[in-house]
């Protein structure tokens, strides 16, 4: 069996603001723990955490990962994830399967943008969760004022279990406001040892301990009851009242600490251990029965049918697809097979091990509340459930958000052409917020992601896992052509060159067809003067000159095309010749019916804190856009709109420039409209310099 039941394992995933220390803080607690022999760090490439070369090469997370901790006879296992709003989808994945959140702040900036998102995630998931005051060590750091900015900026009401001894140089240690005693470290920073409070933080730590007994009481109408006859709270009630709170959500405790320094960590995984939840804590999960709605629920029990969920894809070039998933229920052995409920297929699996950083390491069973990995699943993907298949369940699966930022994308070398779409669809086996599609107008393969830095890392991935080089461009707008009249026009095509000749007349009516129509065809020939055999032809003529355009090389579409009149010749006419007839009676037709670009617009939703509202619609203005309509959620602005393609396709980096990385955004097509005449004249003009 396990070496641990599940009531002894702890699940907490790392979330923060990028740059807070939320790896490094990982770094330290497998050194405490001793995990590791030497600490980590981001900075120097020595990151158990971020192993890979991407990682290594930017200083910051780009991909979640796992390890585990064992402290006091329990197992913390311990998610570290990116702060980085590209990967944000894969640190929403992994709050998915933990029992809490740890949410990491800088002790100088205080709670930054990304700090807000996750703390989204985490309610999304009624996940309960605690606070780090990180890099108290820092020049400006300020406890009480990161403290403050949890209050005002993530609206939460929040309980201080922790207090610094020291700040900036100083900090030296933490005093725990439960035991009212203070942790000091030796020179190592690596074990610690209880002292008396120093003398001049006395009144202080009196006062915060009074406010958290307070915050205890009332979580729980008992101890409530307890501390109004006595005034305060035995030690066993001050841990059983803290634990049910961080369990129901209603305290959230903040603690401090310098990770790089291993300063105050050991406290704080004393905390983990004693109040926060176990898989057992959390009760039980609710999924559905396979293919119907109805409810199906597990128990965290060993004793139950197995089941498990699927959070992460690893795309690994030499052990193939690894599959991390969090066991809910029953046990699983390497000799068991797993099912798929969600596909409905048996998946054969040779061993199961637990993914430490990029070590595997083998585990024999595994019970409720392990995260673990399979190698070579050929059909599982991220979002499937693995479970009994005499009880099958699917639990619900999360739809990865919609790329806002698309790159054309090609081989450098011909030869690769063909390691492309296997390439890039095995990235996306591991990250499904990247997407990938050929534009059958343009003919270019295009790559679409969260951000550039995503695409970026995307492409730096594709070159190291699978010996693929690829170059990266902006995308072709898919304009169209259209026209705003009509006309009639012969095309007549004749061609003697000895022996039978070429010979095809047509006389054809062009008009416009409303917006999004497309293309109509129109046999009008009375009698016999284009024959029957020949009239498809013309049709066919006329769609391939339409496919190739007239002013530009675009598409052109919302046009009406009547075949009225014409005449054949018994022995040079043909098919061939008519098809020619069509086309070039079209061709010149069109140049007299005012033609005119047009290029596609979209539905645009952007998200912004109310201090870049005027910034952002007024950047919006210049881009040719317009606000159709605006609505509040919290400290932020929903903007509505619409905009022109060509000038949103860098709208990102823009975006997240103009707002300080706090403005997100979405966008869909809407429609195509008429392009300003100085738009289409550039257009033009350009298409022209190509082909010329």
């Amino acid at each position: 069996m396990s070496k641990y039941e599940s009531k002894s394992i702890r699940n907490m995933t790392i979330i923060g603001h990028g740059g807070t220390g939320k790896t490094t803080l990982c770094e330290s607690m497998l050194y405490l723990s001793g995990k590791s022999d030497r600490p980590g760090r981001v900075d120097d490439g020595t990151s158990v955490m971020d192993y890979e070369p991407e990682e290594q090469k930017k200083h910051v997370s780009i991909n979640a990962a796992t390890n585990s901790v064992e402290w006091n006879k329990n197992r913390i296992n311990i998610i570290d994830t990116p702060g980085d709003s590209n990967f944000a989808f894969d640190t929403k994945s992994c709050l998915r399967v933990a029992d809490s959140a740890l949410v990491v702040i800088d002790a100088v900036g205080g709670v930054e943008f990304q700090t807000e998102k996750v703390w989204e995630y985490a309610n999304e998931f009624h996940l309960p969760r605690a606070v780090f005051i990180n890099r108290l060590d820092r020049e400006r750091s300020d406890f009480f004022k990161a403290v403050q900015s949890v209050t005002d900026r993530l609206n939460a009401k929040i309980t201080i279990c922790a207090l610094p001894v020291g700040q900036e140089e100083a900090f030296s240690g933490v005093v725990d406001l439960v035991s009212m005693k203070a942790v000091q470290f030796d020179e190592q920073k690596k074990n610690a040892k209880l002292v008396d409070i120093p003398a001049d933080m006395a009144e202080t730590a009196q006062k915060y301990r009074e406010i958290l007994t307070e915050d205890i009481a009332e979580a729980d109408d008992n101890l409530m009851n307890k501390y109004l006859e006595s005034g305060e709270l035995s030690a066993e009630d001050m841990e059983a009242g803290l634990k049910k709170g961080i369990l129901e959500g209603s305290l959230i405790p903040v603690y401090c600490g310098s990770a790089v320094n291993n300063i105050g960590i050991h406290s704080f995984l004393d905390a983990v251990v004693r109040y926060f939840p176990s898989p057992v804590d959390q009760g039980i999960i609710k999924g559905v029965k396979p293919g119907s709605e109805a409810e199906e629920i597990r128990t965290p029990d060993e004793n139950a049918p197995f089941s498990a969920f699927v959070f992460k894809t690893i795309a690994d070039p030499f052990a193939g697809r690894l599959t991390l998933f969090r066991v809910y229920s029953g046990t699983l052995s390497a000799d068991q097979g797993l099912y798929n409920a969600s596909r409905s297929v048996v998946e054969r699996i040779s061993n199961i091990f637990f993914l430490e950083g990029k070590n595997q390491k083998p585990a024999e069973t595994l019970v409720p509340g392990d995260i673990a990995a399979v190698a070579k699943l050929k059909e599982t993907i991220t979002g499937d459930t693995l479970c009994a298949e005499k009880s099958p369940i699917v639990y619900p699966r999360m739809t990865p958000p919609v790329p806002i930022i698309s790159f054309a994308v090609e081989a450098k070398s011909r030869g690769d052409e063909d390691k492309l779409s296997t390439s890039i669809n095995r990235l996306i086996d591991e990250d499904p917020t990247l997407s990938f599609q050929r534009n059958d107008q343009t003919n270019e393969m295009i790559l679409s992601g969260m951000g550039q830095i995503h695409i970026e890392v995307a492409v730096e991935k594709m070159k190291r896992k699978f010996g693929l080089e690829v170059n990266l461009k902006t995308p072709k707008v898919p304009y169209r052509e259209t026209i705003k009249g009509k006309t009639r026009v012969q095309g007549r095509y004749k061609k003697q060159s000895g022996g039978r000749g070429q010979f095809g007349d047509t006389w054809l009516e062009i008009e416009p067809l409303p917006r999004g129509t497309g293309f109509e065809f129109a046999d009008k020939i009375f009698g016999g003067v284009v024959p029957q055999q020949y009239r498809p032809a013309v049709e066919k003529g006329i769609v391939k000159a339409m496919e190739e355009g007239i002013l530009a090389g675009y598409p052109v579409v919302d046009i009406r095309v009547a075949l009225v009149d014409g005449s054949y010749h018994t022995v040079d006419s043909s098919e061939m010749a008519f098809m020619i007839a069509g086309s070039m009676g079209f061709k010149k037709g069109v140049l007299d019916c005012h033609p005119i670009l047009l290029e596609p617009i979209v539905n645009i939703v952007i998200e912004v804190p109310d201090e870049y509202m005027g910034d952002v619609i007024g950047d919006l203005n210049s881009r040719r856009g317009k606000v159709l309509g605006m609505d509040s959620l919290g400290h932020n602005q929903i903007i509505k709109g619409q905009a022109p393609l060509a000038e949103i396709l860098r709208y990102a980096p823009d975006l997240r420039s103009m707002t300080s990385g706090r403005g997100t955004f979405t966008y869909s097509h809407s429609h195509y409209e008429e392009a300003p005449p100085f738009i289409a004249e550039k257009i033009i003009a350009e298409s022209k310099k190509t082909d010329g």
